[in-house]
């Protein structure tokens, strides 16, 4: 029986069905539909994935939140690179009875070479970074400083790529000279220089609201003319780790991101794998998941000017 705190929040949007546009794909958490040759309709459902793999339970509402915050840091950070955004609203491309299901949670995007890499930018050790680093001092073989705790700020961001992985596959980490040696030296530089100053205009805009971004990954493609884009979203809590200021400056790590539902499910003994695309989450996990999304988007988002 779904708790009534649950029921309030609406239905969930697990898959999107749209008959109007032919679908090319659904990723861990986005539907993806050909919009004529060269866009892209973007849905974000309320599928949840953790250790790479989608949960069965959705949250609702979450796909919502997704949009709007990527949507606020793709026009908050367009000075610095181009992004995929078309201009034009995903509700023109649907049909009158399919709005419903894309209203808010879209996104008309154009269609773009995504680079085989995903864009990772560390402020903290946190994570696999922090794994690594309590084993031999690294991080994606980058020598840091000793002593560093979950809560120390690194003397600067640090890049260290990952590979895209598909859907149920573990993203890897690898080192500079891999993605030197997948995208050529000049535009791995390229994915590395842009990728940290984004992080660092967020990380400081963010600061400013109360929320510190630990860290971040960043997706990124090239449209025809041969110009890195900014793709897919940026900067949410399915993406990033989100934390409370004011406690990380009183030495706790509070959350805003998946960090928790990562905990949960490590405590009863699922790290990814099969069994864990079946597991029902209890109602309290949902609610815990929307609360913190919801709390990182009006953080971050709301009586901004």
């Amino acid at each position: 029986m779904t708790s009534p705190a649950l029921q309030a929040l609406g239905p969930a949007v697990r898959e999107t069905t749209l008959h109007s546009l032919p679908l090319v794909a659904r990723g861990k958490v986005r539907d993806l539909y050909a919009v004529g040759s060269d866009r892209l309709l973007m849905v974000a459902s309320d599928r949840l994935s953790a250790f790479d793999v989608v949960m069965k339970a959705p949250v609702p509402g979450k796909g919502r939140l997704l949009t709007q915050m990527a949507l606020f840091w793709f026009d908050r950070l367009k000075g610095v690179v181009p992004n995929h955004l078309s201009g034009d609203a995903p509700e023109s491309v649907v049909a009158p009875d399919e709005v419903a299901q894309v209203a808010g949670r879209a996104m008309l995007v154009k269609k773009l070479t995504p680079l085989p890499c995903e864009a990772v930018v560390r402020g903290y050790v946190a994570g696999s970074g922090w794994k690594e680093y309590q084993r031999q001092g690294t991080v994606c073989g980058i020598v840091l400083p000793p002593g560093l705790a979950m809560t120390t700020p690194l003397p600067e961001p640090i890049f260290t790529p990952a590979t895209k992985a598909a859907v149920g596959d573990h993203d890897e980490n690898i080192s500079f000279a891999q993605l030197e040696a997948l995208l050529g030296a000049a535009r791995a530089a390229e994915v590395r220089d842009t990728a940290i100053r984004l992080y660092r205009e967020a990380a400081a805009y963010a600061l400013g609201r109360g929320i510190v971004i630990a860290d971040t990954k960043f997706e990124f493609g090239l449209d025809e003319a041969g110009r890195l884009t900014l793709m897919d979203e940026a900067l949410t809590p399915d993406s990033s780790r989100f934390w409370l200021a004011e406690d990380l400056h009183a030495g706790r790590i509070v959350a805003l991101d998946k960090q928790p539902l990562r905990d949960w499910l490590a405590s009863t003994g699922v790290t990814g794998g099969a069994e864990q695309a079946a597991l029902d989450l209890p109602d309290e996990v949902i609610l815990g998941v929307h609360e913190r999304y919801a709390t990182a988007c009006r953080m971050l988002c709301e009586g901004d000017e």
